[in-house]
C-alpha cells in the first residue's frame, strides 16, 4: 500500500531545515482543510494521511460530484499509521520535519529517506539549480537571467547593471522571500537582505522582466532518472501567492498558449527539460517536480521565461493534471473549468467552477 500526504508547509520546512518544526498557523490549518487533495490521483487501494478527517470527508463530497467513477477513498490519521501495512509513502515533498513527524508515528525508517537523502533534496531545491538549468533552455525567443549573490554590495551592482531587479531568498513559499528593487535600494531593504544572507547565505538575484502571464510545465523524474513531462499549468496568482488553476485537455492549454508563444517554442524547452533534467536529478532525486514560466512583454512581442522557479515536490499544477483527468477523463472533451483554492473564515476550500 502507497501512503500518499499533502504537506504544504514542504517549503517553509526546507528553509528552517529542523527536524522539530512548527509550521505557522495557516499552513498547519492549509494542510488540515487540503489534506484529501492525493485522493484524487492515489491509487484504488492506497491511502492518505490527513489531519482533520472531518474536513476530508467534507471536501471530498464536495469534489467527488465533479469526478467520474470515485468511490470513497481510505483515510488514515497519524495515530493508525504503525499499524499498516505501509511499502512506499509518497508526500508532497520530503524535508527533515516530514521525516520526524512520521517516525514519532511509528513509520520504519526503511520508508524513508536518510537525512543524507533529504539534505540532496533540499540542495537541489535551491533557486541556484533554477539557475543552472535557465542557461541550458536559452534559445531564440526566450529570455532569462540569474545571479546568486552572497553579499549586499553583490545585490547592488546587480542592481546597477539591470536598474530593476527581483531578488529571491533560496528557499521561500507562495511570493514569500521575494522583493523587487528598483534603482535605489532603502534601508529596509538592505535589512532585509542582511537577515537572508544570515539565514541562508546568499540571494537570487535576476533583472525585473514585464510579465504578461504565467504557467508551467509539469514533470516527473523516475528512479533510474529518466524524466517524462505530464502536462502544462496554466495558473492564476494574486500578490505572488497562488490561487488557482485551469483545467483543460492539454489541446486546449496547448492552443490558448498559441496566443503567446509558438507551440515549437514550448516544444523545443520541454524536451531540454526532460534532458537536463536527466542530468540535475538522476540518482538524486525521484518524484514530481514543476518548472515555472512566464511570457514577457517585448517591444516586438513576446518572449518567454523558460526557468522562473523548478519546484522539486508535487504542485497545484499536478493536482489541476489529476483532477483535469477525473472531471474530463476523455481528451476530446473540451469542457473547461478552475480550480480554485480561496480562504474565509479561517478555513481554505478548494472548488471547481465551470466556464
Amino acid at each position: 500500500m502507497t501512503l500518499h500526504l499533502f504537506n504544504p508547509d514542504h517549503d517553509i520546512a526546507l528553509d528552517s531545515n529542523l527536524e522539530n518544526f512548527t509550521p505557522p498557523h495557516a499552513a498547519r490549518r492549509l494542510r488540515g482543510d487540503l489534506g484529501i487533495i492525493p485522493a484524487i490521483w492515489m491509487g484504488e487501494h492506497d491511502a492518505v494521511l490527513v489531519d482533520d478527517e472531518a474536513a476530508a470527508h467534507s471536501l471530498w463530497r464536495s469534489l467527488s460530484r465533479k469526478m467520474v467513477g470515485r468511490g470513497t477513498p481510505r483515510i488514515l490519521t497519524s495515530t493508525a499509521l504503525a499499524k499498516e501495512p505501509i511499502d512506499r509513502i509518497e508526500p508532497w515533498g520530503w524535508d527533515l520535519a516530514l521525516r520526524r513527524r512520521l517516525l514519532r508515528a511509528g513509520v520504519g525508517e526503511h520508508l524513508l529517506p536518510s537525512r543524507e537523502q533529504v539534505s540532496v533534496i533540499r540542495q537541489l531545491s535551491h533557486r541556484r539549480t533554477s539557475s543552472d538549468l535557465l542557461p541550458m533552455l536559452r534559445m531564440e525567443g526566450t529570455v532569462g537571467e540569474a545571479r546568486e549573490c552572497g553579499t549586499v554590495a553583490y545585490v547592488r551592482r546587480q542592481l546597477d547593471v539591470w536598474g530593476s531587479i527581483v531578488v529571491k531568498a533560496p528557499w521561500s513559499s507562495s511570493g514569500r522571500g521575494v522583493r523587487f528593487f528598483s534603482q535605489t535600494m532603502t534601508a529596509q531593504d538592505e535589512g532585509w537582505l542582511n537577515n537572508v544572507l544570515s539565514r541562508q547565505g546568499s540571494v537570487m538575484a535576476e533583472p525585473f522582466y514585464r510579465k504578461i502571464k504565467d504557467f508551467g510545465m509539469e514533470f516527473c523524474c523516475d528512479a533510474a532518472g529518466n524524466v517524462s513531462y505530464l502536462g502544462l499549468s496554466l495558473f492564476h496568482t494574486q500578490n505572488g501567492a497562488y490561487t488557482g488553476n485551469i483545467l483543460a485537455p492539454e489541446h486546449a492549454k496547448r492552443s490558448m498558449m498559441e496566443h503567446y508563444l509558438p507551440l515549437s517554442l514550448l516544444d523545443s524547452v520541454r524536451q531540454r527539460i526532460c534532458e537536463e533534467g536527466q542530468r540535475l536529478f538522476g540518482g538524486r532525486y525521484e518524484g514530481p517536480f514543476g518548472v515555472d514560466m512566464m511570457v514577457v512583454g517585448d517591444h516586438d512581442g513576446y518572449l518567454l521565461h523558460p526557468c522562473v522557479e523548478i519546484n522539486l515536490r508535487r504542485t497545484m499544477g499536478h493536482v489541476a493534471l489529476a483532477l483535469s483527468q477525473a472531471v474530463n477523463p476523455e481528451e476530446d472533451d473540451e469542457r473547461c473549468a478552475v480550480m480554485r483554492i480561496s480562504c474565509s473564515e479561517d478555513r481554505y476550500w478548494l472548488r471547481i467552477v465551470s466556464l
